[in-house]
C-alpha cells in the first residue's frame, strides 16, 4: 500500500524542512530585510492607487449571452435603427387628485422637453402622448426616456441629472419618481458599514485568541493591505475585462475574510514555534515552511475553483471571477511576504508575551492546548457511524430546499424603501398592474411580402387572446420603418414564476404558430426575457462547471496528499456543505424567512458561491489534513494521527471559521439584496464547513477509512506529480 510510513516509537518532533525551500527563503528574506519588504508593499499600494485614480474605473454589468433570443432581438432592433435596442428610464408621475388638469399637462410637457435635451437621452415618449401611459383612474402616468446607450453604461451623474430635471414638474400634489435599471444605481449601497462591522468583529476574535491587540492587528493589517492593493488593481483591470459593478464588493467581502484567515494560519503556527522554544527568525522560517505551504496550496484551490467560472462563458461573471481570483493571489502573497516582515518587527515582543502566557498556563495547571479537541476527536472516533449519519441527515435536510431554487435577478421591487426606483416601481404596479414593470419586447422582422405593420397588428391580436397577457402597446416602427416592435405586458410581476412560464409559452407555442401564418419572424426580448435567458443558461452550464472545479481540485489534493480517497471524501463533503448553504439561501431569500422579501435568487449567485465556498472549504481541508498527515508520517498510527491533527488545528480552524462568518455575515446588514444573499450564503457555508464538516464528519470518515485513507495505486503514484506541503 503506497503511502504507509515507516513505524517509529520516537516522540521527538518531526524534522523540519531544510532551509532551502521557497517559503523558508521567503521568511528569511522578509526577516532580514523587513523594512525593505514593508516599504515595497507601501510603494506598490500607493503606485497602484495613483494609476487607478488617474484611469478611473469602467465597471459595467453585461448579462448579454451571444446566441440567445434576447440578444438576437437587440441585434435586430439595432440593425433597423430602433431605440428599443438601448436602455430606458421611466419618469413616473402620481397625483391622488388626478393628472388630467391642463396646468399639470403643461408643466409635464415643459419638463419632458428639458429632459429630451439632456446628455445620454435619445428621445422622450411623453406621458400623455399615448392613452396607455395613463392609468385607468387617471392618478398615475409615465413618460419613457429612451437612452442612447445600454442602461449598464449610464453614468450615475447623468441619471441623477435626469431625475433632478424630471422633478421640476413636481408640486401641487404631483410627485415625480424615476424608474428603470439605471435609476436603481442611485440607491446602490457601498457596503462600507458592513465591512467595518466585520473587521471589528474579526479583531475581537483575534484578541481573544492571541491575548494582545498588536498580535490581533497583524492579520487584519495584512488583509487590508492585500485588499487595498487588489481593489486598485481591479480598477485598472476593468479597462481590459468586463467587471460587474458588484464585483468590488464581493472581492472585498472575500478578500477580508480570506486575507485574515491566511495570515491567521501562518501566525498561529508562528506562535506555536515560539512557545516551543524557537527564536523569532527560526519560528518565522518554520511557520512559512509549514503553514505557508498550506496557505499556498489552499489558495491555489480557491483560484482553480474561481477560474472554473470562465468555462461558463458568461460575460461579467468572468470578470468577477478574475477579480476575486486576483484577490486570493494577492492575499496569499501578503501572507507569505508582508506578514513575515511584520513578525520580524514585533517578533521579540511576541516572544516574551507568548512564552509568558504559556508559562502562566502551565503554572496554573491548565490542560495542554488542544486537549478539548483531542477529547472531541476521541468521542467521534468511538461512534463514527452515528456521527456520520446524524450530520449527513441534518445537512441533507437543510440542502433539500435547493432543489426548488428559482434563479433570476433583483429588480426595483427589491430596492430599499424610499428610493426613487422603488417608489416608481410601486406606483407603476399600483396604477397599471405588476406586469408594467417588466414589459416583453417583441420584435417583428420584415416578412417576405414587406408588410411589417400587418404582421405586427396580427401580433397584437394574438397577444389579446393569450392567457397571462394584460395588454400590449401599439405598433412601434423602427427607425428605418422596415421592422417593428410591440410591447407586451404580463399580468404578473417580472420576478413571478408565472412570467417565466409565459415567456416560454410565447416563444415555444404562440410566436412560432403566428410566424407560420404571417411569414414574419418574431423575436421576444427585453429585460425580463434577458433575465430568463441568463438563468436558463446558468442552469444548463452548471454541471460542466461543477465537473471542472471538482475534477481539478481533486487532482490537486491527490498530488498533495498522495491519496485517492482523501480527495473524493473532500469533494463529497464540500458539496454537502455548499448544498446546505444554497438550501438556507432558498429558505430565507426565496421563501421569505427571517423577514426577507420573497423573490428569486440572483442568477449568478449559486455558481459564485459554489466556486468561492468549494475553494475555501479546501483551505480548511488542506490545513487540517496536512497536520493529520504530518502525524501519520511521523508515527504510523492512523487513529492517533486523526486525533492529534484535530487537537493541533481545531482551535485555529474554528477561529478562522468564526472570522469568516462574522466578516461574511456582516454583509447581511447591507441594504443591497445581492450583498445580503452573498454574505448570508457564505457565512452559512463556512459555519457548516468549519464546525460540522471539519470537526465531526472528517474525523468520523477518516476513522472508518482507517489507513486506506492514504492509499494511492502505484501506477497513479508514478504518473501523478508530487506537491509536498509537509
Amino acid at each position: 500500500m503506497t503511502g504507509t510510513p515507516p513505524r517509529t516509537h520516537s516522540t521527538a518532533p518531526a524534522a523540519q524542512p531544510d532551509s532551502g525551500g521557497l517559503f523558508a527563503r521567503s521568511a528569511v528574506f522578509a526577516h532580514r530585510h523587513r523594512w525593505t519588504a514593508l516599504v515595497l508593499w507601501a510603494v506598490v499600494l500607493a503606485g497602484i492607487w495613483a494609476a487607478a485614480s488617474s484611469a478611473g474605473d469602467r465597471y459595467r454589468d453585461d448579462y448579454s449571452i451571444p446566441g440567445t433570443e434576447t440578444q438576437r432581438t437587440v441585434e435586430l432592433l439595432e440593425e433597423h435603427g430602433s431605440g428599443q435596442g438601448g436602455g430606458s428610464l421611466e419618469i413616473v408621475l402620481h397625483d391622488p387628485d388626478g393628472l388630467r388638469g391642463k396646468t399639470v399637462r403643461q408643466a409635464v410637457g415643459a419638463m419632458e422637453a428639458k429632459v429630451a435635451g439632456l446628455p445620454a437621452v435619445d428621445e422622450v415618449r411623453g406621458a400623455f402622448a399615448d392613452p396607455s401611459s395613463l392609468s385607468p383612474d387617471g392618478t398615475t402616468a409615465f413618460a419613457t426616456v429612451t437612452l442612447d446607450r445600454p442602461a449598464e453604461e449610464m453614468e450615475v451623474s447623468d441619471t441623477r441629472r435626469i431625475l433632478d430635471t424630471a422633478r421640476t414638474a413636481a408640486g401641487d400634489g404631483v410627485r415625480v419618481e424615476l424608474g428603470g435599471e439605471a435609476a436603481g444605481e442611485l440607491a446602490a449601497d457601498s457596503g462600507g458599514a458592513a465591512e467595518g462591522a466585520g473587521i471589528l468583529a474579526a479583531l475581537v476574535i483575534l484578541v481573544f485568541m492571541f491575548g494582545t491587540v498588536v498580535a490581533a492587528g497583524l492579520p487584519v493589517i495584512t488583509a487590508l493591505f492585500a485588499v487595498g492593493t487588489t481593489l486598485g488593481a481591479i480598477v485598472l483591470v476593468s479597462h481590459l475585462f468586463t467587471v460587474a459593478t458588484w464585483a468590488p464588493y464581493v472581492m472585498m467581502l472575500v478578500g477580508l475574510g480570506v486575507g485574515i484567515d491566511y495570515a491567521l494560519l501562518v501566525f498561529a503556527r508562528y506562535r506555536t514555534e515560539l512557545t516551543s522554544g524557537a527564536e523569532t527568525a527560526e519560528a518565522a522560517r518554520r511557520a512559512l515552511q509549514t503553514a505557508g505551504r498550506t496557505v499556498a496550496v489552499a489558495g491555489c484551490t480557491v483560484i482553480i475553483a474561481l477560474l472554473g467560472l470562465v468555462a461558463l462563458g458568461l460575460g461579467a461573471l468572468r470578470g468577477a471571477a478574475l477579480a476575486v481570483a486576483l484577490t486570493i493571489l494577492v492575499t496569499m502573497l501578503a501572507s507569505l511576504t508582508l506578514l513575515p516582515a511584520l513578525l520580524a518587527v514585533f517578533g521579540k515582543r511576541f516572544e516574551r508575551q507568548f512564552r509568558a502566557r504559556a508559562a502562566k498556563r502551565a503554572e496554573r495547571g491548565k490542560s495542554e492546548e488542544g486537549a478539548g479537541w483531542r477529547r472531541l476527536g476521541a468521542a467521534v472516533q468511538r461512534r463514527p457511524v452515528a456521527v456520520l449519519v446524524l450530520a449527513v441527515v441534518a445537512l441533507g435536510a437543510l440542502a433539500a430546499p435547493m432543489l426548488g431554487m428559482r434563479l433570476g435577478f433583483a429588480d426595483a421591487g427589491n430596492d430599499p424603501q424610499g428610493s426613487t426606483s422603488r417608489e416608481a416601481y410601486d406606483r407603476l404596479a399600483d396604477g397599471f398592474g405588476p406586469g408594467v414593470n417588466g414589459p416583453l419586447v417583441i420584435a417583428v422582422a420584415p416578412p417576405e411580402d414587406g408588410d411589417v405593420r400587418a404582421a405586427a397588428r396580427s401580433l397584437t391580436t394574438a397577444l389579446r387572446d393569450t392567457p397571462g397577457i394584460a395588454g400590449s402597446s401599439g405598433v412601434i416602427p423602427t427607425g428605418d420603418g422596415e421592422a417593428a416592435t410591440v410591447l407586451a405586458y404580463p399580468k404578473t410581476a417580472p420576478q413571478d414564476e408565472a412570467t417565466t412560464d409565459l415567456v416560454h409559452q410565447l416563444r415555444e407555442e404562440v410566436l412560432p404558430g403566428l410566424s407560420e401564418r404571417t411569414g414574419a419572424d418574431y423575436l421576444l426580448g427585453g429585460a425580463t426575457a434577458s433575465v430568463i435567458d441568463y438563468s436558463d443558461t446558468v442552469a444548463a452550464r452548471m454541471p460542466l462547471f461543477v465537473a471542472i472545479v471538482v475534477g481539478l481540485s481533486m487532482l490537486l489534493l491527490a498530488a498533495v496528499f498522495r491519496s485517492l480517497l482523501i480527495p473524493l471524501k473532500a469533494a463529497l463533503l464540500n458539496l454537502l456543505s455548499i448544498g446546505a448553504a444554497l438550501g438556507a439561501i432558498t429558505l430565507v431569500f426565496q421563501n421569505g424567512w427571517l423577514g426577507e422579501q420573497a423573490g428569486p435568487i440572483e442568477a449568478y449567485l449559486p455558481v459564485m458561491i459554489f466556486a468561492i465556498v468549494f475553494g475555501l472549504s479546501m483551505d480548511y481541508e488542506v490545513f487540517l489534513l496536512s497536520r493529520m498527515r504530518e502525524e501519520w508520517l511521523r508515527t504510523g498510527d492512523h487513529t492517533a494521527a486523526v486525533r492529534e491533527g484535530l487537537a493541533r488545528t481545531g482551535a485555529v480552524v474554528t477561529a478562522a471559521g468564526a472570522i469568516m462568518i462574522v466578516v461574511f455575515g456582516s454583509f447581511f446588514l447591507s441594504d443591497d439584496r445581492m450583498l445580503r444573499q452573498f454574505g448570508f450564503g457564505l457565512a452559512v457555508a463556512i459555519f457548516m464547513d468549519a464546525v460540522v464538516i471539519r470537526c465531526l464528519l472528517v474525523p468520523a470518515v477518516l476513522r472508518l477509512l482507517g489507513p486506506r485513507a492514504w492509499w494511492l495505486p502505484r501506477p497513479v503514484e508514478r504518473i501523478l506529480p508530487r506537491l509536498d506541503i509537509d
